[in-house]
């Protein structure tokens, strides 16, 4: 755990305001509302130099209008990379069903996993003036660093051990998930592992599991990972299929296949089924995620559990507690998540 306080939301630290954009572009407040609207009649230069304070203040314009006088608006936001996973659609449950009965309601939104959108997302939400604010991961762009801390509203980052917090963090270690699973599956005796992950960086938890994958290989002796990047992050259940084929014509030799998700680790099966190749006789599958199909398909999926509903409780208790003051302004607390790895048929 991190020493609390080293972000303590103060008096000092309180949103920039419109004044504060004025004085730092040396123009009258006026000016800048009118270089903030689509219509609005400012010199290119004018507007430009506006334009730079805001971003550097990480100002967003308010459009909360008289809610503001009590600076409670009634909500809270929550962004999540997918609203088709059931890893994430869990976590948004877990936080409406500890927001019930506080009086507080959930807008939620989606990145598609780019950090640009995720930006947009933020900057809309924002100008609404939630009372916190909670995000899956710990990356984001230079702009949505700058407007989430000075935004003066508690933040509580998910699924991720960010190095750097904003404010809040319930997480857990991917990389640590994914290296336990492979000493797991190396107990059992499988030496020559697969691993099989997007072809992008934008699915920084597929990452992190990934480099967990190289690093746990390395440090058992084991041959050297075969790894496969297929398909842009979420890889769908069609994209593992054809991964893990893709896997076996280049090292036929593979014992065990390791997926960035229970999703493509279900196609990898159900590929596997189709031509003949028995799992896990032939070949060991495995995901991450315990998604309910893991439990279902035949055979079950051997995958890790990291308790995605109680990851959405805790985040939005910790909302909760600054909200009301109940964390005496202090910030910067990291509570860790729990893990597991569920060993079923596929491995």
């Amino acid at each position: 755990m991190m020493p609390k306080g080293l972000n303590a939301k103060s008096p000092e630290n309180q949103a920039p305001t419109m004044l504060d954009v004025a004085r730092r572009a040396g123009v009258s407040a006026m000016t800048v509302s009118r270089a903030l609207k689509k219509d609005g009649r400012v010199s290119d230069a004018t507007r430009e130099r506006i334009l730079a304070a805001v971003s550097e203040l990480g100002y967003v314009l308010d459009q909360s209008a008289g809610s503001l006088s009590s600076r409670k608006t009634g909500f809270v936001a929550a962004i999540i990379p997918s609203i088709n996973n059931s890893n994430f659609a869990d976590t948004a449950r877990g936080i409406t069903d500890e927001l019930e009965n506080t009086g507080l309601q959930l807008l939620l939104g989606y990145t598609d996993y780019t950090a640009e959108k995720e930006e947009r997302l933020i900057e809309a939400m924002l100008r609404r003036r939630p009372e916190g604010i909670i995000l899956t991961g710990g990356t984001h762009t230079d702009l949505t660093r700058r407007m989430l801390e000075s935004a003066g509203i508690p933040v509580v980052e998910t699924w991720e051990l960010p190095p750097k917090p904003i404010d809040q963090v319930v997480g857990f270690s991917n990389e640590e998930a994914m290296a336990l699973l492979v000493r797991t599956l190396a107990k059992k005796g499988y030496r020559k592992f697969g691993y099989i992950g997007g072809t992008t960086s934008r699915d920084t938890r597929g990452s992190q599991r990934r480099a967990g994958f190289v690093k746990a290989i390395e440090e058992l002796g084991l041959p050297p990972g075969r790894l496969v990047s297929f398909g842009v992050p979420p890889i769908s259940i069609e994209q593992g299929g054809q991964a893990v084929v893709g896997m076996l014509e280049r090292w036929p030799d593979t014992e065990v296949a390791l997926c960035v998700s229970d999703l493509s680790a279900f196609g990898a099966v159900m590929e596997c089924k189709r031509r003949g190749i028995r799992v896990p006789q032939d070949i060991a599958i495995a995901g991450f995620g315990d998604f309910e199909i893991a439990a279902y398909c035949h055979p079950t999926l051997t995958t890790v559990n990291v308790d995605c509903y109680g990851i959405g409780k805790q985040a939005a208790r910790k909302l909760i507690q600054s909200i009301k003051g109940e964390d005496n302004g202090l910030s910067q607390e990291i509570i860790l998540t729990s893990y597991r790895v569920v060993e079923r048929e596929s491995a």
